[in-house]
Formats: structure tokens, sequence, C-alpha cells
């Protein structure tokens, strides 16, 4: 991704737009408020093309011994805004360290942000290139380019670019929806999974970016 300017954050409009897309459920928690547009300066980066699959995440585990992808019925209860009961999770639930079968492409889910730094840092030492997890700037820069525009293809809402509205009642295979590239080449910035980044967000929590297959 090339050094310079762009414009990152949501106007208004952006944002009314938003809540009439999820038919009004998230403008109590005035989440997209923080995120005011703005002028950034950024300097160059890169970023891989492509979310982390299960396939890669377990080569991860199987080479240093990490615990496989999980979550609790307790510590799911415990985040609060449950949008499925936890049996709808238990299909993402790994078994003697093998994610569920055919799901090889499809995206890691259940990872933590110190697991998914710890993944980070595991493939740096591999390959030599420093990996990281991106800055909020970073992954909307990746995600929308220079121009501002609300969506990686456009400004335009189109449900074929990407993994959304639950159409598929899961995840689907990285890489599935090419017209729904960013400015860039990368996939799969919006749809099919939340993406960590590294910038807080509160005192407790990070910034996610993106939406999610049922969102």
């Amino acid at each position: 991704i090339p050094d310079g300017e762009f414009i990152m954050g949501s106007s208004e409009e952006e944002r009314e737009y938003a809540y009439r897309l999820d038919q009004e459920v998230t403008r109590a928690y005035g989440w997209y408020e923080k995120e005011t547009r703005r002028k950034a300066q950024m300097g160059r980066f890169c970023i891989d093309r492509y979310p982390v699959n299960n396939a890669q995440y377990k080569t991860f585990i199987d080479e240093t011994g990490r615990a496989e992808p999980y979550i609790s019925p307790q510590a799911y209860e415990r985040q609060g805004f449950l949008v499925h009961p936890y049996a709808k999770v238990e299909e993402f639930l790994w078994s003697n360290l093998s994610f569920p079968p055919g799901k090889d492409s499809h995206p890691v889910v259940l990872v933590g942000l110190d697991d998914a730094g710890d993944y980070c840092a595991w493939k740096g030492k591999k390959t030599g290139q420093g990996y990281r997890l991106p800055t909020e700037e970073e992954w909307e820069k990746a995600a929308r380019g220079t121009d501002g525009r609300i969506f990686p293809w456009g400004n335009e809402w189109n449900q074929d670019h990407l993994n959304s509205g639950n159409r598929f009642a899961s995840t689907t295979p990285v890489g599935r929806f090419p017209q729904g590239r960013s400015p860039y080449g990368v996939y799969d910035m919006v749809g099919n999974v939340f993406e960590w980044t590294a910038t807080p967000w509160d005192e407790k929590n990070f910034a996610l970016k993106g939406c999610s297959w049922d969102d």
C-alpha cells in the first residue's frame, strides 16, 4: 500500500446509510459515531491479500503447540450483544487440533487478540518479513483506498460483492468475492469475518473492522 494522504472515518451521511442497511439495529450502540471523517497521513506498508484461513492457522498451532481456537459457553455469554445461541458457535469449534471438516480455506475464527498477535510474530519469524497486526488507519486505507469510498468497491451497496446478511448462514472460503476487492486488491475487507487491528478502541477493547457473515 503506497504512502500518502487518504480519507478515513465516516460522515453523517455514511452513518445514516449504515443504519438503514442494518435496519436501525446498531444505532443505539453508537459505534460508528466515534469514526468521524478526517484526513490521515500514512506511510508505505504491506498487508496480506487474504484473511488467515484455517489451514494456515493449523500449521501455526501444530508448530507452536498453541491452543486450538475455542470459546466456552460462559465466555460467549459474557460478551453481550449475542446474535446467535451457543449452539451456532459449536459448528466453528475445532476438535483434536483440527478445524471443522471442509473448512480449510475458510477464515479462522474464535481467535483472540493475543492469539492473532502471536500468529503474526510466528509468521514473521518464518518469513523474515516482520508480520504484525495492522493499525486501524492501515486497515482502513487498505480497504477503502484514498477517496473515502463507503465500500471497497465504491459507494453503492451490493450484496453480491461480499458474504453478509446471513445469505450463506456461515463463513465462506476467503477470496470468493473478487468483485468486492479493495482498490489495492485486498479481499474480504468487509463480510465473512470481523478483523482485529492493533489500535485500542477504549480502555479494555481494540478496534475491529469489517463485518461478519451475519451482519
